[in-house]
């Protein structure tokens, strides 16, 4: 429950604060490019145009956690 709470408060930071969005959606593809290196730049760039949704929702609570983390 608790990680849910998490995720939601993430969630509505990052729909919320287009600096933090920005910053974090720039995290999460270069964390998810950095896991995927046997893909070519077009191969990735295609992945990430049809899978960002589900990244950016799975990803919320870290990329907010990291986005404070680097404030700091």
């Amino acid at each position: 429950m608790e990680r849910d709470n998490l995720m939601h408060g993430a969630r509505s930071a990052l729909n919320t604060i287009p600096e933090m969005r920005e910053w974090a959606e720039n995290y999460l593809k270069n964390k998810t490019r950095s896991e995927t290196p046997e893909m070519s730049d077009e191969e990735f760039e295609k992945h990430w145009k049809y899978h960002k949704p589900e990244i950016m929702h799975a990803g919320a609570a870290e990329a907010a956690q990291a986005y404070k983390q680097r404030k700091k």
